[in-house]
């Protein structure tokens, strides 16, 4: 894979970007009206879709206070982070072990430069401008190399990114090459768009692929296979609401479990472990 540099481009205001209509759909304002059009594509069209936002969002939160609380990994690398918003990786890790440290990965230049401001003063958290198809370049890059030591174990992040990926740019390769330059002990995190074999997904997946040029929902059997090699941790791939929810996650309502929305079953989430060979 080729490495990639992004330093030099600017931001397109009248161009969507992925981070600013996630970042739009979870109620922020770092987004343009072109941003805001596709995402009222989904609010007028496809009522309940922001619902996908919410429920990946919660998912990532817990898996990282997960990973933070039951295990002894203290480094985290999030791959397509996607604009700074409420409880990011590095917040939630550093609440529960202070000594996490964060690589951020994404090549939206107003994701990158919102990640520095909002990262300036914290030591233990870097931000990279790199292609999440370019693993070889993020794992080398001299900011990850600064505070990822990789002969310890890694959680990789991989929150709502591998659904961009399209078949034939190797997605399976991707989470490959990190399995194999990670230790035993590693862990990772998926997030991905979940097929339905119904009409909001089918109507959901052609807006994304009209807009951005791009874009692959997955069966959970397709999105398990990305995590071959691995050891994939209970409750397996699930909806992202159902992956260990707290008393309080969507499913449930005042301590009784309810139903899923069509649109809460179209985000899937797993955590796997490399374990020892």
């Amino acid at each position: 894979m080729v490495a990639m540099t992004y330093e030099g481009s600017s931001i397109d205001p009248a161009k969507p970007s992925i981070a600013r209509v996630y970042d739009y759909l979870l109620g922020g304002k770092d987004n343009y009206a072109v941003d805001r059009e596709i995402g009222d594509v989904f609010k007028r069209d496809l009522p309940g879709s922001v619902a996908i936002a919410f429920a990946n969002r919660a998912a990532l939160t817990r898996a990282v206070r997960e990973i933070a609380t039951t295990t002894g990994i203290r480094q985290f690398i999030d791959l397509g982070s996607g604009l700074p918003t409420a409880d990011n990786v590095h917040q939630v890790a550093q609440r529960h072990a202070p000594e996490s440290r964060v690589v951020y990965v994404d090549i939206d230049l107003q994701a990158l430069a919102h990640g520095r401001a909002l990262l300036a003063n914290n030591d233990r958290t870097r931000v990279v401008a790199a292609d999440v198809r370019d693993p070889e370049g993020i794992r080398t890059h001299p900011d990850t190399l600064e505070i990822i030591d990789f002969t310890r174990p890694v959680a990789v992040i991989l929150s709502a990114i591998l659904h961009h990926v399209n078949d034939d740019e190797d997605p399976a390769g991707i989470v490959r090459y990190w399995r194999d330059h990670v230790p035993a002990g590693s862990h990772f995190f998926v997030s991905h768009f979940r097929s339905g074999d119904n009409p909001e997904t089918a109507q959901a997946e052609k807006v994304l692929q009209q807009t951005f040029g791009r874009g692959r929902w997955r069966t959970d059997v397709e999105i398990a296979s990305l995590l071959d090699g691995l050891e994939i941790l209970d409750p397996g791939i699930v909806p992202a609401s159902l992956w260990r929810p707290d008393d309080t996650a969507s499913p449930w309502d005042s301590g009784e479990r309810r139903e899923l929305t069509v649109w809460e079953r179209l985000i899937a989430a797993g955590l796997a472990l490399k374990a020892q060979t």
